[in-house]
């Protein structure tokens, strides 16, 4: 049976997991478009503008994670599987929202703008880095609100916030 130190640890462990990889995200973001080792990769998907599928997103981001997605166990089994599922669930939102952002930007409720989309549009090299949330590019500066809703984006046919690209 789970204690209440256990609950709390592997809640504790869950938010601190799923920021953390927000966090780690932004930055490798940032790092891809200052390295061309690193953002080769990137510098297609600019030229493509395009996501390559939320499971295969989401494939990609949990390859980053693999390094660390287990490390807490050490610590407890309750912490390991706060931290696991944590990963797991930003893994999953974000190659979720980076799908989104792609396909259906205007279905980013949780943004005021969707800064991955707007990175993409306006071809801002050195702003709008976050992908599944903003909170990092207001904390390091690099946020730039745009007016970003235009005919483009409002004569985009209605579909649901699971209509997208799975594979």
């Amino acid at each position: 049976m789970l204690g209440t130190q256990n609950i709390i640890s592997a809640i504790t462990c869950f938010a601190i997991a799923f920021i953390l990889a927000s966090l780690v995200e932004y930055w490798l973001h940032r790092l891809m478009h200052v390295s061309k080792k690193v953002g080769e990769r990137h510098l297609e998907h600019h030229r493509n503008n395009t996501g390559q599928g939320v499971l295969w997103e989401f494939r990609d981001y949990i390859r980053g994670a693999i390094l660390v997605i287990g490390v807490m166990f050490l610590y407890s089994w309750a912490a390991g599987i706060g931290w696991f599922l944590g990963s797991i669930a930003y893994a999953a939102f974000s190659a979720y929202a980076h799908q989104l952002q792609h396909e259906n930007p205007t279905k980013c409720f949780w943004m005021k703008m969707p800064v991955h989309y707007v990175h993409h549009k306006y071809g801002m090299w050195h702003h709008n880095f976050g992908l599944a949330v903003d909170w990092w590019d207001k904390v390091f500066g690099t946020y730039k609100l745009v007016d970003w809703l235009t005919e483009e984006e409002l004569s985009q046919p209605e579909r649901s916030l699971l209509q997208l690209r799975w594979w």
